[in-house]
């Protein structure tokens, strides 16, 4: 019983910490979105990434698509390969522009090419389906591998389907549910 009501009072204080955390982080969001765009202003392009994801998502300001393509294009300039790959997925699915799957295939190779591993990722992506460049299985594979090497659970599952199906490579079902494995332990549930 006393277990339980220590218990009990510890779960009620988390809550009202939680509860003060959430007030405190919508108070300071205006503050911090104004912080960042002075920052981007002088063209710091991690702070217009960082500003870029608030508008893209409406965390802490209006949601803006259209100013979201706008940071992330800074970002993207700046030398921010996540910035890159977030534009080309703006890009790849006509948000806050008009859809354009070849600027998205640019947009994620200057990701891939800047050690975004998202980015070649989705890359890889486009390559195995065609979108925006020519049908290449090998390509794809080659990408999915780069990106699961570089850590991103979601490459490790699509160079996952790329064994177990036998595209751009051997067949090797062992291969695919090593590759699975990877990426269920990497956050992937689809692995």
């Amino acid at each position: 019983m006393r277990l339980c009501l220590t218990t009990y009072r510890l779960a009620l204080i988390a809550s009202l910490l939680v509860s003060a955390l959430a007030l405190t982080a919508t108070d300071t969001s205006a503050q911090t979105a104004q912080e960042l765009q002075a920052r981007c202003d002088r063209r710091d392009a991690s702070a217009c990434d960082s500003l870029g994801y608030m508008y893209r998502n409406g965390e802490g300001v209006r949601q803006d698509k259209f100013k979201a393509v706008e940071l992330y294009t800074k970002a993207c300039d700046g030398g921010i390969a996540r910035g890159c790959n977030i534009l080309g997925i703006m890009y790849a699915n006509g948000e806050g522009v008009r859809q354009d799957k070849f600027k998205a295939v640019e947009l994620y190779t200057k990701a891939c090419d800047g050690g975004d591993a998202r980015g070649c990722s989705n890359l890889g992506l486009m390559y195995a389906n065609g979108e925006g460049v020519r049908q290449d299985k090998f390509k794809a594979v080659e990408l999915f591998t780069k990106a699961c090497d570089g850590g991103d659970a979601r490459g490790c599952t699509s160079l996952g389907v790329m064994y177990d199906n036998g595209e751009g490579v051997r067949q090797d079902k062992f291969k695919a549910v090593e590759l699975y494995t990877k990426a269920c332990d990497g956050g992937d549930a689809r692995g």
